[in-house]
């Protein structure tokens, strides 16, 4: 596995975390953020890539700073 599908997964684990603790459904947040209830599943599971504006519409849905969605560890 390449760094950046890495990236991707610990990114999407951080969105999934906060979505089970915020209760929310696929799609209560993408109604929250603007984004298609699909997007977001497959962000969660690392599959697919995005664009900065979908990282703040993300943390604006999930009521955090962006910051926190990047907050994993770098494999060295």
């Amino acid at each position: 596995m390449n760094g950046h599908q890495t990236y991707l997964e610990k990114f999407g684990e951080n969105v999934l975390k906060r979505r089970i603790e915020l209760k929310l459904s696929y799609r209560q947040l993408a109604q929250k953020c603007d984004i298609d209830f699909s997007a977001i599943s497959k962000i969660e599971k690392g599959q697919k890539s995005f664009e900065f504006q979908t990282i703040i519409e993300l943390a604006r849905g999930l009521e955090i700073h962006p910051k926190e969605l990047f907050d994993f560890s770098f494999p060295e």
